[in-house]
C-alpha cells in the first residue's frame, strides 16, 4: 500500500489515500473462508482456527455459506465425484473469491494419484487456485503462512471499483 498523505486542519488529521488502496485493504484485512473439508487436512484447518492461533487479529473468520465467504480452502483429497460439488460451491461464491490449496492430495493428488483413478490431480484443474500450501498434513502455522501469501497477494492487484463509486 503506498503512504498515506495526512494534512492537519483546524479540528484534526485529514487521511488522503487512493480509492484502490483502501478497498485492496478492507479486503485482505476481512477474509471469510468457507469453512468444510474434504479429508485429513480438515482436521490441521479446524486446528488453524482454534483459539491458539487467534486468526481473528488478521480478520479471518470462518462462515458456512459460500454466499459470505470470499476463500475457499481445498484441504484434502478431490475425487471426481465431489470436484462437481466444489466447482458449484465455487461459482456460489461472490467476487472477488480466492482459492487456497491445502496440502499434497488438493496439489497434486497426493499418494493416491498413482493408482487412485477417482482422485483429481490437481484441484487447480477445477477450479483457479490463488495459494500452494505444501505438507502431508500442513501444520496450521503453513496455513496461516498460506492466507498471508494471499493478503499479499491482495494487497498488490488492482481493486475493481464498485459501480457506485464511479
Amino acid at each position: 500500500m503506498t503512504p498515506l498523505a495526512t494534512e492537519k486542519t483546524g479540528e484534526g488529521s485529514l487521511i488522503v489515500v487512493k480509492m484502490e488502496d483502501l478497498l485492496n485493504w478492507a479486503r485482505l484485512s476481512s477474509l471469510w473462508p468457507m469453512s468444510f473439508g474434504l479429508a485429513c487436512c480438515a482436521i490441521e484447518k479446524m486446528a488453524t482456527f482454534a483459539p491458539h492461533y487467534d486468526l481473528d487479529r488478521l480478520g479471518i473468520f470462518p462462515r458456512n455459506s459460500p454466499r459470505q465467504a470470499d476463500v475457499m480452502i481445498i484441504s484434502g483429497t478431490v475425487t471426481f465425484k465431489m470436484a462437481d460439488r466444489v466447482r458449484r460451491l465455487y461459482e456460489q461464491m461472490p467476487a472477488p473469491k480466492y482459492v487456497i490449496s491445502m496440502g499434497s492430495c488438493a496439489n497434486c493428488g497426493g499418494p493416491y494419484w498413482e493408482h487412485g483413478y477417482h482422485v483429481v490431480k490437481g484441484v487447480d484443474r477445477i477450479i483457479p487456485v490463488d495459494v500452494y500450501v505444501a505438507g502431508c498434513p500442513p501444520r496450521p502455522e503453513a496455513l496461516i503462512g498460506g492466507f498471508l501469501k494471499l493478503q499479499e497477494k491482495i494487497r498488490q492487484e488492482a481493486a475493481t471499483m464498485p459501480k457506485f463509486f464511479i
